[in-house]
Order: structure tokens, then sequence, then C-alpha cells
């Protein structure tokens, strides 16, 4: 019988049209008296922002609206400047995956006080990835998603190098969340699109999950309800514009339990890791400034195939997950099919080049894709960037 630990971290999560009635009290109880908003300019222009602000009240000192996609590193290192110049002594991430990880990261970079090339995880002489150990305390953080983003409850922030186009992996256990709040008006806010990629991306990631070689009965459980509920949602979600499909309450229970898969899937994946879709999704979206969750979406069917002999339980339990039946079919190909019906549904494009991604790149994704922490969780191992770039040769 197999070891395994599952220890759990502390989650405090708010559910509700009330919820944000509670950010005050947690910034109280956590003693934060000038925490600093993150989200970007459209929900900055739109007004989101000023309710968040006045949920906050005199706790907040100020609002950064400079998150960008990808979190490209500038912008961080911007980020990390503002919240000293505050003095800030907390965070507050409104949004999706970009405003959180700026958030975790911009709080990294002010504790450590240094280039984050000096102490992101890297290579060895020995080929092996390791995490420094960041020493210093981190501010407080406080999500307030609008997406189904998994980031709301990791602890890495993989920021955007624009000087090679690779990501800088950021690890440090003291950034998770104090507390997330999910507000049902905040879901309806961001447009079909994004909530559609980030489900896409957490798709990809309790696939992943699923397939890993770790993982346990609890994360089974975890990610198999999220693959269930991803599998649901996303169909209903529909064509390219969601208000054709059934009413405004159905659309918002749509969307809340795509944020709770979200939620399954990152605290699921904690202890399985990922795989070799988000590292290649990650590389061609940095490259070719396209969201992840399209990319993991092209390249997940191939991923699924690639690990098929080395991942059988997993995808067993994938089909399990999703109702299916495999009907003396591989499971491999049940799955596949099950994530093509989806891509059908949301009517995405199924090939790289449909997204304007070359040939000619597909040496240079793998071969960065390799430097990602993942690519050492995938269920089947990855000798060489070559093997990455078949599979990208086949998405292609």
């Amino acid at each position: 019988m197999r070891s395994f630990r599952h220890i759990v971290p502390a989650l405090r999560l708010f559910h509700g049209h009330d919820s944000l009635g509670m950010l005050g009290k947690e910034l109280e109880r956590t003693g934060c008296s000038r925490a600093v908003l993150f989200c970007g300019s459209s929900l900055a222009r739109e007004g989101v922002a000023d309710r968040i602000r006045a949920a906050a009240g005199a706790r907040c000192a100020g609002v950064f609206s400079g998150v960008k996609a990808h979190s490209p590193l500038p912008v961080v290192e911007a980020a990390a400047a503002y919240l000293e110049s505050l003095n800030a002594d907390g965070v507050i991430a409104l949004g999706g995956g970009s405003a959180i990880v700026t958030a975790r990261a911009a709080s990294i970079l002010l504790a450590e006080q240094g280039d984050a090339r000096t102490f992101c995880t890297s290579r060895g002489e020995d080929g092996k990835l390791r995490s420094p150990k960041l020493l210093a305390p981190k501010l407080p953080q406080f999500v307030i998603p609008t997406t189904p983003t998994t980031a709301t409850l990791k602890v890495g922030s993989a920021v955007l190098d624009p000087v090679d186009g690779k990501r800088l992996a950021l690890f440090d256990p003291k950034t998770r969340a104090q507390a997330v709040f999910i507000d049902p008006e905040l879901l309806a806010t961001p447009p079909r699109e994004l909530v559609v990629s980030a489900g896409l991306n957490t798709l990809a990631m309790a696939l992943e999950g699923l397939m890993s070689r770790s993982g346990d009965p609890f994360s089974d459980a975890l990610l198999m309800h999220a693959a269930r509920l991803l599998r649901q949602r996303l169909m209903e979600t529909g064509g390219k514009d969601d208000s054709n499909h059934g009413s405004d309450s159905n659309n918002l229970t749509v969307r809340a339990d795509l944020m709770f898969a979200s939620l399954l899937c990152g605290h699921g994946t904690d202890y399985t890791g990922a795989g070799i879709a988000i590292p290649l999704g990650h590389a061609i979206s940095a490259r070719f400034h396209i969201d992840n969750g399209l990319t993991n979406a092209i390249v997940l069917p191939h991923v699924v195939r690639f690990n098929e002999e080395a991942a059988g339980a997993g995808l067993q339990k994938l089909v399990d997950a999703f109702g299916l039946n495999a009907d003396r079919r591989a499971p491999a190909l049940v799955v596949v099919d099950a994530i093509q019906a989806i891509f059908d549904a949301l009517v995405v494009p199924k090939r790289l080049r449909d997204i304007g991604v070359t040939r000619e790149s597909l040496p240079h994704l793998a071969a960065i894709s390799m430097e990602d922490w993942f690519v050492r969780d995938n269920p089947r191992r990855v000798r060489d960037a070559g093997e990455l770039e078949q599979v990208l040769e086949n998405a292609w």
C-alpha cells in the first residue's frame, strides 16, 4: 500500500451577496490597515474597484490598476515599488489570474528586495529544478476572483520575462491567500471569452492532475468533481454569446459552478502537480500573446495521447468523472472524444496554426517548456525537448 501525505492549508472562503461585507473584518483580523488593491484597468474604469475600496473602508491605502496579461516582470516591478511607496501591509487582488499572480509576485519582490531572476526556480548543473527558500515575511493576500482560475488558491507565481520570453517561477507558501471572497455580482463582470479561457485552463489542470503519478484519494475526489463540473458547465456556456443560452440567473449559476471547479482544482493539484500541457500552453501564450486557456485546449488532446500508456489509471478516473461509458474503448480515446466535444460546443480552434503559431517556432517553444517545473510531474517521463516538439507538431 502506497504511503502519502495530505496536509490541508488553511482556507477562509466567503461566498454570497454579502461576502464582501467580510473584507474589512478579515483585514482587521490580520492587522492590515494599509492594503493595496490590484486590478486591471477595465475593472477600475467600470467602477468595480470602487466597490471593493468601499468594502475595505479606510484600510485600503490605494489602487494599482496596471495589471497586464501574463504578469510581465516590468509591471510586477512597478507594482512592488508602488507597494513600497505606500508602506503597504496587505494586498487585495481583484480579477483573474493575472491580477492574483501580479499581487503575489509584487509582494515577493518587495520582501526579497532583488532581481526576480536571482530567486526564481532554476535548473542546476545536475539538470534538476530547484526553488530557493524565500524567507522574508510576505504581505497578507486577499483574493476576490472574477474568473474561474486555479491561481486563487496557489502559491506559485509565474512572471513573464520579456527579455527572453521565459516565465520566472516564484514559489512561496507565505503568499497563499488569507481569505477568498466570491461575490455573485462580480462573476457577471468578465466577458464570456475570459470565463471560457480560464475554464479551459482549469480543465487542463484538472485532467493533468488526475493523470499525474502523484495524488491520493482526497485529491482524486477534488479533481474528479472539478472535472465533472467543468465538462457540464463549459458546454452550457454555448457558442460565442452566452446571453443566448438561458436566463441571467442560469448564466450566473454556470459561472459560479465554474468558479467552484477552479477552487477544487487549485486545491487538488497542490498534491499532484500538472504535466506538459500547462508548460506548452504557457510558452505559446507568452510568445504569441494568446490566452492560456485556448492554447492549453489545443494541445490537451495530443498530451493525452502522449501520456496514454503511462496514465491509464488516471484516464479511467476521468472517464468516471465525466460519467461516460468506455464501451470497451481505450480510456484515452474516450477522454479525447469528450474534451473535443467540449471544444466543439465552445467553437474554439483546434490547431495551433489556426491561432497564428508558426511552425518555425515549435523548437523554441519546446525548449522553453522544458524549463518549466510541471514537466517533471508528467506521467510519462519527458526525455528531451524533441518529445515536446513532436507534441507541438501534432497539435500544429
